[in-house]
């Protein structure tokens, strides 16, 4: 009965492309034109942030301007109309589904090294608000995936900060400066250790960088940043 129950309700509801929503053959797949229009990062780009940087090239610009206080950005794809799509669908849409997808995809983006996964943190009113923080359901199941040992409350927002989107990079600066902190419970266990701090979308790097000063300053040898997706220069995100 179960398998019948099942054959009818797919029939009836055929798996979907999470992009484009054209019909594929399982859950949390891209169909073949989505998943050739994603610009995939594959490469180790600028030694600091990670950014894709000509042959010749060690650092980007921006980081040889001002290095961040993170330690390089590992992401699945630039962000792009399809990146932008999927990343909206989980933040504002509520396909929760969708960050399995993500963490599936961003599992092998993970440097070879140890480390434990920090969920970069929403603030608990945007939590009550939303329902969900997307960057925590990546990490569990990037934790799922990988084995690394997941601390959701290791890092916490201690105040609310406007919406980022429109404010240029010094603007967003200066709105997350010190609206990170590491929970005084927790500091023992990040002494010496790697961070993988997981966000959806990287933009300028001001949420990254705040939330690795925190982390630094409670110990963390090292913070690295895993996500869905990242704007290069010259692009903008929501």
């Amino acid at each position: 009965m179960r398998n019948v129950f099942g054959n009818v309700v797919s029939f009836a509801l055929p798996p979907r492309c999470a992009g484009c929503g054209q019909v594929v053959s399982a859950d949390l797949l891209l169909c073949t034109s989505c998943w050739q229009s994603l610009d995939f990062l594959t490469g180790s780009g600028c030694e600091r942030c990670g950014a894709p940087v000509a042959s010749n090239a060690a650092i980007c610009a921006p980081c040889l301007e001002h290095a961040p206080d993170h330690d390089g950005v590992y992401a699945v794809a630039t962000y792009g109309e399809l990146a932008r799509t999927i990343a909206l669908k989980l933040k504002h849409g509520r396909r929760i589904g969708l960050a399995r997808l993500i963490a599936r995809l961003l599992v092998s983006r993970i440097p070879d090294e140890p480390g434990l996964l920090i969920p970069v943190p929403a603030h608990r009113w945007r939590i009550f608000r939303r329902g969900f923080n997307q960057s925590a359901l990546i990490a569990r199941h990037l934790a799922a995936l990988s084995s690394l040992p997941l601390h959701l409350d290791t890092l916490v927002r201690i105040r609310s900060t406007p919406l980022l989107r429109g404010a240029n990079a010094c603007d967003r600066d200066r709105i997350v400066r010190g609206a990170f902190a590491v929970a005084p419970q927790f500091r023992k266990e990040l002494a010496g250790k790697t961070v993988f701090l997981v966000d959806d979308v990287y933009t300028s790097g001001a949420t990254a960088n705040a939330c690795a000063r925190a982390l630094k300053r409670s110990g963390a040898r090292r913070v690295v940043i895993l996500c869905w997706a990242r704007v290069l220069l010259g692009n903008a995100a929501d």
